[in-house]
């Protein structure tokens, strides 16, 4: 697990809140600030899951050249 998966993590959970709030107050525009919140984790999250992907099968193709 990279940085970009746990900051999406903590971003999402961050939005989820505001939306709580959000809404519990009767503030749409921080309901809203929390679902795009929550969005941008979800992505940034998902880059993070891409890039462990990505080194995974670097080192597996480095195992297979090296013979290991």
């Amino acid at each position: 697990m990279n940085k970009d998966r746990i900051e999406g993590s903590i971003d999402q959970a961050k939005g989820k809140a505001k939306e709580t709030v959000g809404k519990a107050t009767g503030d749409a525009k921080l309901e809203t600030e929390g679902k795009a919140d929550q969005v941008a984790g979800k992505v940034q999250n998902a880059v993070g899951g891409a890039k462990d992907a990505a080194k995974d099968a670097a080192e597996k193709a480095k195992e297979t050249v090296d013979g290991k």
